[in-house]
Parts: C-alpha cells; structure tokens; sequence
C-alpha cells in the first residue's frame, strides 16, 4: 500500500472524543497536538509519562489508568493504538473497525484505517505530509515547506546536520511560534531528543517517529529526574554518535542549570552548541501587556527563583536587600513560597500596596492573569486557584498595565 491508495482530509476534532490507547512516548508527542486542535481526550493505560501525567494534572486529559477495553470506544470520533503491545493494538484496531472509527496504529502502518501525517502551522495554514510511511521524509519535506512560507518563498532542500553533539535548545516561554527557527531547526535534525515538561510541547507531535524521546519531566511533587542523570545521558548518547538536543522551555542558561549541561559535555570531550531561548521572565509578562520596565516608573528589573522560602539555608538571596530595590521584580517557581517572600519584602519596607500580578500558563491557550497586591497576595493566590507554572510580578509597572485596578499607582 502506498500514499496513493490514501485520501487526505483535515478533521475537526474540536469538543469530540479521542481515545489514545497507550501511555508512553508515543502517545506523548500525539496527545500535545490533539489537545491543540480542542480535542475531548481520554488516554488508556494502566501507566503514563510524566508529562502526560502532568496534562491529567491539569485537567486537560482524562485517564483511564486500566487496560484497554472495548467499550472505551464508544462515543469516540478517532483513535490511536500506541501501546507496545502489538496484541492489543489488535484488538484496538478490531474494535475500531467493528464501530467505524478511524484509527491509527502506531506499530504497524499497513494494518491502520488512518496514517497521521508530519504536521507544521504557520500564518493560520496546516502543513500536513505523508511520505509513503518514511516519517524523516514527511518531516523534511513539512520543513522545507514550511521554510519557504516563513521566507515567502519555496527553497530548495538543504541538507541537514546529523553530526554527532550536544545542542541546548531554549524553547521559550511556551507558545510554539515563539520559538527560534534555529531552535525548531536543531530540534528537527536531532537523533536524541531530551525534553523537559515546560518545554513546547507541541512541537514533540512534529519529530519523526525514528526520534528517541527522552523524557525529563521535573514535576511539581512528583517524579524528577536528578541533574546529574540527565548529564549522563545527554554526553553517553553524543559519545554514541547521537545527534542530541537538550530542550528545555524559556532559555537554558536562566533557571535552567543549562550551563551545568555545557561543563558535562566539555569534561567529555563532547561538541555542544547552545541555541538561546525567549526567556520567561521577559517574555510571559510582555505577552500578558506588562512591561518589566517603563519610562518614569521603573529603570531596572531583577528576576529571582522563589523555589526556596526566605531564611532557607541554602538561598543565596538577601530579600531584605532586595525590598530595598526601587525596580521590578520578577519571581519564577515562587508560587508555593509567594506568601512567605511576601511577608519578607513588607518586613524590609516594601508597601503592603505594592501592585502584584501572578500570570499563569503565560503565553499558552490556558493564559490568565491574578491581580493582587503584596498584602492580599497569599490570599488571592489561594482564592483564584493559581498554580504552576506561574510568573510573579511585583512593582508599579502592573498598575500602568491595569490602571483601573490600582489607580492610585499608575503613572
């Protein structure tokens, strides 16, 4: 069977089941995609990734943490069999079958109802390509594509680089279309891909399915990978002749222990190359319209990890020097410890008015931005539910983005 024999057509999966039998890699990189095109998903699999775990966290995945039955494809539009168990992406693609729904096996092309293509966007357009079941083709000639718009022309193929190395790709804040397109570039040409949860996770639904997927998802409270294991894999793959990139959201060298990632590498004598990222702290609040800094209001902004509590031995920041700042501030991984560094600036002097906004999931379809001040803010933290990733600013330029909310602030 070949492409030939296969009649494309563009689904509209928005509000309508899809169920995704399987929990591991594969159905990582398909369930991000599904989500963005609205789809109703259920995943079923007695076990899942991190960062699938995560979309269940969040509410936007249902699992059913069991093995697969039949009659989980009732009421479904479309299906993915993406277990490692050919047996049951069998019985899958029977069940299927018997209810006349479209289904995609991930193990065996030839016996699927329906292939999934390499997929790209650009300027409101889906690019979708099946290359006779050859997924690097797909995926290249989706870039080449791609490209060209991006150009506003078609180029000719360029040919890739596959030499062996380390890439540390910043993936921005979390909207895919803020991403370089050197990032999406290397993350293409990548034999080994090692990802964190934060970052772009769409852009995983685009590898060719040849691509391994490391997954080094850091989970609130939940299952981590230590640094010094993801050293390890990162330099044993480049050591093997990989291609690997390291992909983290925002850029690797703010928060991101990216630069632990490049002393590895050089302590192994392995090539590594850094492409640099949107960094969040910059770029979710200018999403969200807030400006870190603003003529007359504020000359300078210091960005600080809230992941330790004030008076934590092991924190390097003097948060009493800091209350004595006149700038912004901008709190990453602070949610938990909002209260506390709260309470600490108003302690050193800092105005209990001070205007505060907590942007959450900035720059992803889920956006929302909590105003509050530094002395309600445990307070509205609590009552709007705000939870990680979140981005803290603190300092008047929130009340010349809201000035209705702190009218006595803005200027």
């Amino acid at each position: 069977m070949d492409d030939y024999s296969t009649y494309p057509s563009g689904l509209r999966l928005a509000g309508r089941r899809v169920v995704v039998v399987g929990g591991g890699h594969v159905a990582q990189r398909r369930v991000p995609l599904l989500i963005a095109a609205g789809a109703d998903v259920y995943v079923v699999s007695p076990h899942v990734t991190p960062a699938i775990e995560g979309l269940v966290g969040s509410g936007e995945v249902t699992w059913r943490r069991r093995g697969f039955e039949e009659e989980d494809l009732d009421e479904s539009w479309y299906v993915i069999a993406a277990t490692d168990d050919p047996d049951v992406n069998e019985r899958v693609s029977n069940a299927a079958e018997t209810r006349r729904i479209f289904c995609v096996r991930a193990d065996d092309a030839t016996h699927a109802t329906a292939w999934t293509p390499a997929v790209g966007r650009h300027g409101g357009v889906t690019v979708a390509v099946l290359g006779n079941r050859e997924p690097r083709r797909s995926a290249a000639m989706r870039d080449e594509i791609l490209e060209g718009m991006r150009d506003g022309r078609i180029v000719d193929r360029v040919q890739r680089d596959h030499s062996p190395g380390v890439t540390l790709v910043g993936g921005g804040p979390g909207d895919p279309d803020l991403m370089s397109v050197a990032g999406r570039r290397a993350l293409m040409e990548a034999d080994v891909v090692v990802a964190d949860r934060l970052a772009p996770r769409e852009l995983l639904g685009e590898l060719p399915s040849d691509v391994e997927l490391i997954d080094v998802a850091k989970l609130p409270r939940g299952r981590s990978a230590q640094q010094e294991e993801i050293n390890r894999v990162i330099v044993e793959r480049a050591l093997a002749g990989k291609r690997v990139v390291r992909f983290k959201g925002g850029d690797n060298f703010v928060f991101g222990r990216g630069y632990e990632e490049v002393i590895a590498c050089r302590a192994a004598g392995v090539p590594v190359t850094v492409i640099p990222g949107l960094t969040s702290p910059v770029a979710v609040p200018a999403v969200a319209g807030i400006p870190v800094t603003h003529r007359g209001v504020a000359h300078e902004f210091t960005v600080i990890s809230g992941h330790l509590p004030p008076g934590h031995p092991e924190s390097l920041t003097n948060w009493g020097a800091v209350a004595g700042l006149t700038g912004t501030l901008v709190l990453m991984m602070a949610v938990q410890n909002a209260p506390a560094i709260a309470e600490a600036l108003m302690g050193s002097g800092r105005s209990a008015e001070t205007p505060v906004a907590a942007i959450c999931d900035g720059t992803m379809p889920g956006e929302r931005t909590v105003l509050s001040t530094l002395g309600s803010l445990a307070r509205d933290l609590a009552a709007e539910h705000v939870k990680p990733p979140a981005i803290i600013v603190v300092g008047d330029v929130v009340a010349v983005a809201h000035p209705g909310r702190f009218p006595d602030r803005a200027r």
